[in-house]
């Protein structure tokens, strides 16, 4: 297995802290991706259900995807009026022109973009829309941007990760319009901790460097002077949101 494919499938064995500790998205996204009328939408890359939560709450029919069992796992617990599905999105287990909306929160930059692309025209129904999500640690922040130097070595440069959606604008093709929201987490230093070992490339570490590489984050937040024995953090967090519609 190469290392992508190792990340990519590197979620289930942190399911449940991801569902605990990874970021919410901001509301005003699905109305600037979906608009306000109900819509049958695939969550896609769907996971413990962050971005389906959110889908549900503003009143649309969705079904979930993602290629973890252990993540659909958290979902279905949280939400189990949502159908769910095991699957990728090189191969998406809908029927042609089966929804509105095709979705994907914090997942399009592990999609192979030229199969996965063929897959979205299959499914969505004329008219149909694509959403791109990420959220992202807002480093104008003093300890976010420490925190984000201590795990660039490791980290792969998450704007390399959205330039997946020059390229599913160019393969589908399809028009891009872009909004921009934020997201504040309210944590604790050790949840900041547990949260980045969530990540695929802290979670596909043998378990020495694991434990290694957090207890430097948490040496990190004992010692930054507006981290410094606080109880409680606020994460902040920037929202890009991407709807492509498909020409």
């Amino acid at each position: 297995m190469d290392g992508w494919e190792q990340r990519r499938t590197s979620f289930g064995a942190v399911a449940a802290d991801y569902a605990a500790l990874r970021p919410t998205y901001p509301a005003d996204v699905v109305g600037f991706l979906l608009g306000d009328a109900p819509r049958r939408v695939l969550d896609l890359g769907a996971g413990t259900g962050l971005l389906t939560d959110r889908l549900v709450a503003a009143g649309h029919e969705v079904v979930a995807v993602d290629l973890s069992g252990e993540m659909l796992a958290q979902l279905r617990e949280r939400l189990p009026q949502v159908r769910a599905a095991t699957g990728g999105a090189e191969s998406i287990p809908l029927p042609d022109h089966d929804v509105d909306a095709v979705v994907a929160g914090q997942a399009a930059h592990w999609f192979d973009v030229g199969p996965a692309a063929a897959e979205l025209r299959r499914v969505l129904r004329p008219g149909g829309v694509v959403g791109l999500v990420w959220n992202t640690r807002d480093e104008r922040v003093p300890w976010v941007r420490a925190l984000g130097r201590l795990l660039a070595d490791e980290a792969r440069d998450h704007e390399a990760d959205q330039t997946v959606v020059d390229r599913f604008a160019a393969v589908l093709p399809a028009d891009v319009v872009v909004a921009d929201s934020a997201v504040v987490q309210q944590v604790t230093p050790e949840q900041v901790v547990r949260g980045i070992g969530t990540r695929s490339y802290v979670a596909t570490m043998d378990d020495a460097r694991r434990v290694e590489f957090l207890g430097a984050v948490r040496e990190l937040l004992a010692t930054h002077p507006d981290t410094r024995g606080a109880a409680h953090l606020q994460l902040p967090y920037t929202t890009r949101a991407y709807r492509l519609t498909p020409r």
